[in-house]
C-alpha cells in the first residue's frame, strides 16, 4: 500500500512535469535551459507537496470534529502521502525553502536530544491556547511531520490519557498540520515566483548540482549508515533514523530517491550528455534503478531488519547501491563538471 501511495504521487506529477524538446541539438542549449527544466521539475514537486499538505490539514480537522478509528487511520494515511511528497523534494536546500528555516520546519531532524516529544509534552499540560501564534512561536520541532507523526503514532504517547482523540491533542494536531499546509502553499508560491532569479543567475547550476550531492550523502551517511551502526558508535539502533515512530524510514528513503530522479535527474543527465559525458549519464540513471529496485521488498519497517543479521543483508544491499550512486554522481559527474562540494545547512550539524 505504501508503494502505491508513492506511485500514485509520482504518476500525478509525471503528468504534470513538461518535457523539454527532443529535437533541440545540445548546441542550443545554454546553461539557463538546464535551469529552466530543474525550475519546472521542482516546481511540480513543490506543488504536489502542497496539495497533500492541504489534504492533511482537512483529513486533520475533519477527524478531530468526529473522532472514531476509521479516521485515526485514515489521518495516519494522509499524513504518511505529505511526508513522502516532502521527502521527493527535501534535497533541495537553497532558495525559498532557506527563508524562516522553513526546511527545518517541514521536518525537525536529527532530534538526538528528541525535542519533538518535550515540545509536545510542554504544550499539552499547560492550559493555554494552542492558537497559530502559539505554534510560529514555538520552534521548529513542533511545526512539522514529526511533531503529527509523534502525536499519531508514538506508542508510549498514545497509551496515555493525552492520546489522540483528547481535546488538547486534537487542538494542537489541527494547529501543526494546518502550519504545514500553510509553509507548502507558500513554498511552492515563492518557487514560482523565484523562476527568474534561479534561471537568470549561473551559480544555481552549481548550487542544484551541489544540493543533490548533499541530499545522496544525507541518505547515505545519517539515514542509512548511521542507524545501521556504520558510523557513530557502532551499534544499530533504529532511534537514529529519520521517521522511525511511523516506521516509514525506509518508504521516505526510496521516496527521496524517487525524488532525486524525477526532479533532478532529467536536466543534469541532459547537462551531461550535451558536456561530452553521455556514458557516465546512462550509468548514474542505471545506478538511480538499481537503488529503486532494493523496493518494494523494503517498503517496511527498519527496527525487524536491524535487529536480525539475515534480513540485515537487504539493509546492506541498499545500502551499496545508494554508495555507488553517491560515488557516481558526488565524484564522478562533478568533477567531470567542475562542481565543488560546499558546505550545506541541511545536515544536521
Amino acid at each position: 500500500m505504501k508503494r502505491l501511495i508513492l506511485t500514485l504521487c509520482l504518476a500525478s506529477t509525471l503528468a504534470t512535469a513538461p518535457l523539454m524538446a527532443a529535437s533541440t541539438s545540445s548546441a542550443d542549449y545554454t546553461s539557463a535551459d538546464y535551469r529552466e527544466q530543474w525550475h519546472s521539475d521542482i516546481l511540480t514537486g513543490y506543488q504536489t507537496l502542497a496539495t497533500l499538505s492541504q489534504n492533511l490539514a482537512k483529513q486533520a480537522k475533519t477527524y478531530c470534529q468526529a473522532p472514531s478509528t476509521e479516521g485515526l487511520e485514515q489521518t495516519k494515511q494522509v499524513w504518511l502521502e505529505a511526508f513522502l511528497a516532502w521527502q521527493q523534494i527535501r534535497f533541495v536546500d537553497f532558495g525559498p525553502v532557506e527563508q524562516g528555516n522553513r526546511a527545518w520546519q517541514f521536518q525537525f531532524w536529527p532530534d538526538p536530544k528528541n525535542l519533538v516529544a518535550r515540545k509536545a509534552s510542554y504544550l499539552l499540560k499547560d492550559d493555554a491556547p494552542i492558537t497559530p501564534e502559539k505554534i510560529s512561536e514555538s520552534g521548529v520541532a513542533v511545526q512539522g511531520f514529526p511533531m503529527a507523526e509523534y502525536l499519531l503514532y508514538d506508542q508510549t504517547f498514545n497509551s496515555s490519557e493525552s492520546a489522540l482523540p483528547a481535546d488538547h491533542t486534537c487542538k494542537l494536531l489541527v494547529a501543526v498540520t494546518r502550519h504545514i499546509a500553510e509553509n507548502g502553499e507558500t513554498l511552492a508560491h515563492d518557487w514560482k515566483a523565484f523562476q527568474t532569479d534561479y534561471v537568470g543567475s549561473d551559480q544555481y547550476t552549481d548550487t542544484t548540482i551541489r544540493a543533490a550531492m548533499a541530499g545522496l550523502e544525507i541518505l547515505e551517511e545519517r539515514r542509512l549508515a548511521t542507524p545501521m551502526g556504520l558510523r557513530g558508535n557502532g551499534k544499530r539502533s533504529v532511534y537514529n533514523a529519520d521517521a522511525w515512530r511511523s516506521e516509514a524510514s525506509l518508504i521516505a528513503a526510496d521516496a527521496s530517491v524517487q525524488g532525486l530522479k524525477q526532479h533532478f535527474l532529467p536536466a543534469f543527465s541532459k547537462l551531461l550528455k550535451d558536456r561530452g559525458h553521455a556514458r557516465l549519464a546512462e550509468n548514474i540513471d542505471q545506478q538511480f534503478n538499481e537503488v529503486l529496485a532494493n523496493f518494494p521488498e523494503l517498503d517496511r519497517p527498519m527496527a525487524p531488519l536491524l535487529a536480525d543479521d539475515k534480513a540485515f543483508r537487504s539493509l546492506q544491499s541498499l545500502y551499496i547501491d545508494v554508495t555507488q550512486l553517491t560515488a557516481l554522481v558526488n565524484d564522478r559527474a562533478a568533477v567531470e563538471l567542475g562542481v565543488v562540494r560546499g558546505f550545506n545547512s541541511s545536515d544536521g550539524d
